[in-house]
């Protein structure tokens, strides 16, 4: 009796492939697959019947929830003929993007083989293949020739690729893959009056602030206030359902409130503004600083730094930053983010970015970090859209 492999007791649980375009992307990282997710995001607005499909390496053992990947499988198959062509009947992909490393001979044999154009992306000096054996014919031209084209950020690994033998025009060194910002929106008119509203007044915004984190803002605004008297501190709930009672947690707290979503706006006397978090956009626009408060609790799954960086908000967050770790990193390393836990530590933080000058330093290194990563997006968007109008081509004049 033959056993059935891993892939094939996973293929049982598979959907079927859905009609239309699919396209393949591997991620070696969190950081990748977020970024891949990200793409596919953008690419499904451009072709509403494109599915993504997601595989990922042993790295990531909690799957990121982002936007954009619609299908998830796992490991990819294994570097078995059998397993792998069991996936590619069953998945056809029209087009493949392998982040990293972890590079599969008979994966990308069958690609090719099957005209299925694959991309290389974000590979990295210590993630090209090493040589097996000095005795033995060099084979890793031959699988990197496989790849239509290989994008790295690394000039070292440009010209490692080179030394391999891999064509020029098959390289293109780009920017790293990063998540890229999709900050909200708001009212043009909305924000140019608020504006006039609230003149030189300084201004401190909490987004997706939970119940159980409102009482540590309240009381550390009630502590900054004692040396900066007209600080607005403006408060979006992340659930709709808990503004009634962060609205009367405001109140007993004995801070002058305004209700944004029952039409109040503030005035002079008002001390904290109570909004839902559809209004971020406005804030992140308005407040030169932003406390991310989905981060405030360990263990969180956090949120995307990269919005309120992108709309000029220098940013404090807590200890829980979840999947979006590698983003405060780079933030914090560019000096555009601090950490801060509990009410003296949230209530420093605030006091020392209330200054315009730091704010406005910390906002200028946080938009450096936000375009890093645009021209890689930008030319993966082109690049994919390219190859799959050719492979309909293809099939169309066959």
């Amino acid at each position: 009796m033959v056993r059935p492999t891993a892939l094939q007791d996973r293929s049982l649980q598979w959907p079927p492939r859905p009609a239309g375009e699919l396209l393949w992307v591997h991620a070696s990282t969190t950081e990748r697959y977020m970024a891949l997710c990200d793409v596919g995001h953008r690419l499904k607005s451009l072709r509403p019947d494109l599915s993504i499909l997601v595989s990922w390496g042993p790295e990531i053992t909690t799957r990121p929830k982002i936007e954009g990947c619609d299908l998830a499988v796992g490991a990819p198959p294994e570097d078995t003929p059998s397993d792998v062509r069991l996936f590619l009947d069953h998945w056809r992909p029209d087009l493949c993007i392998w982040s990293g490393g972890d590079l599969r001979r008979v994966l990308m044999r069958q690609l090719a083989e099957r005209q299925i154009d694959t991309l290389l992306v974000d590979i990295t000096p210590k993630e090209l293949p090493e040589r097996t054996s000095r005795w033995l014919p060099d084979q890793r031209r031959r699988m990197l020739d496989r790849f239509t084209e290989i994008l790295t950020p690394s000039h070292e690994a440009e010209a490692r690729l080179l030394r391999i033998g891999v064509a020029r025009d098959k390289l293109t060194l780009s920017d790293p893959l990063r998540l890229s910002a999709t900050p909200p929106s708001c009212n043009n008119d909305e924000l140019v009056h608020m504006q006039s509203i609230l003149g030189s007044r300084p201004i401190w915004f909490s987004s997706d602030t939970d119940l159980q984190d409102l009482y540590t803002i309240l009381n550390a605004h009630r502590s900054v206030l004692k040396l900066l008297h007209r600080l607005l501190l403006v408060v979006a709930m992340r659930d709709e359902d808990d503004l009634a009672e962060a609205r009367d947690a405001i109140q007993h707290s004995g801070l002058q409130l305004a209700d944004w979503d029952s039409g109040e706006e503030p005035d002079d006397y008002t001390q904290v503004l109570l909004c839902s978090s559809e209004d971020s956009g406005l804030w992140y626009r308005l407040a030169p600083l932003s406390l991310l408060a989905g981060s405030l609790a360990r263990g969180n799954g956090g949120q995307n730094p990269l919005d309120a960086a992108a709309l000029g908000s220098a940013i404090l967050h807590g200890p829980g930053l979840g999947t979006h770790h590698a983003a405060y990193k780079r933030l914090h390393d560019a000096g555009a983010a601090l950490e801060v836990d509990g009410v003296e530590g949230l209530a420093q933080g605030v006091l020392s970015l209330s200054a315009p000058d730091r704010a406005a330093e910390m906002a200028l290194a946080g938009w450096d970090i936000v375009t890093e990563g645009a021209g890689m997006t930008d030319h993966l968007l082109e690049l994919i859209q390219d190859l799959l109008d050719r492979r309909e081509d293809r099939y169309e004049s066959s």
